[in-house]
């Protein structure tokens, strides 16, 4: 089974090259972030024509993730449980399904902005409630992860030149502790291996040539339980997805399974 994640960057600017990624990638289940649209203007009929059932928590222009597969969709749960809100709200972060003999949990991990700002606080305030609600999953049998948008990178060597991020955002301790902390419920990073260069980056900013130059960043993550982990049997970043007009500023990471 072949599982991936993307943030797509807005499903409806991104759908031709979704579709056209979907039929010549051969994805099974795909994890998608940041679709930008509400649950009616989803794309759910043209993935169903394609022949992908949808899981989806949409609310307006920001935010929205979902779980799209070919091989099944049940036991879907919309949303982080007991996750916190921001403005008065539970923004559209996270939502899960069990897809052809594994569970997956489709996340976008709040930005955080800047380490001064209350998006930062509620940065760690969500994932904390993730380790919460991934637990009993992650200790379980089932394979099981959390696949996504993480906004942080796990290491040093996760970003093109430490330096630049000193005293920003997804670099920080707190953050990577956060990380730490949710590994800790039994689940281990599934690092894909790069198609181009040294390191799996899978996020580009669009400003300054940094996709060309290859200053990126590996934000998007996939944590998987024992069982998932030992059934992977390969993972990368399609880094050609990146290429091109109209192209999402992240890149898909794939993981082939063999359950």
């Amino acid at each position: 089974m072949r599982i991936a994640t993307w943030n797509v960057n807005s499903i409806t600017a991104r759908l031709p090259r979704l579709l056209a990624w979907l039929e010549s990638s051969g994805t099974d289940v795909l994890c998608i972030q940041e679709t930008k649209c509400t649950l009616e203007q989803f794309p759910a009929e043209a993935l169903r024509e394609a022949g992908y059932e949808s899981a989806v928590n949409a609310t307006g222009r920001w935010n929205g993730v979902a779980v799209i597969s070919r091989v099944g969709l049940t036991d879907v749960v919309t949303g982080l449980p007991g996750g916190p809100e921001y403005d008065g709200v539970q923004e559209p972060r996270a939502v899960s399904a069990t897809c052809g003999g594994a569970r997956v949990w489709s996340v976008y991990v709040p930005n955080g902005r800047e380490v001064a700002h209350e998006h930062y606080a509620y940065k760690l305030r969500w994932l904390e409630a993730l380790r919460e609600a991934v637990a009993a999953d992650a200790a379980g049998t089932l394979p099981f992860a959390v696949l996504g948008d993480y906004n942080i990178a796990p290491t040093d060597e996760d970003v093109w030149d430490p330096a630049v991020f000193e005293g920003a955002t997804h670099v920080t301790p707190a953050e990577r502790e956060a990380l730490a902390a949710l590994r800790g419920t039994g689940l281990s990073d599934v690092v894909p291996r790069p198609l181009k260069y040294d390191r799996p980056y899978s996020y580009w900013d669009y400003r300054q040539l940094a996709f060309p130059k290859n200053r990126g960043m590996r934000i998007d993550l996939v944590y998987g339980n024992a069982s998932f982990a030992a059934a992977v049997k390969d993972s990368y970043v399609d880094r050609e997805e990146r290429k091109g007009k109209g192209a999402s500023d992240h890149a898909p990471v794939v993981v082939d399974l063999d359950v």
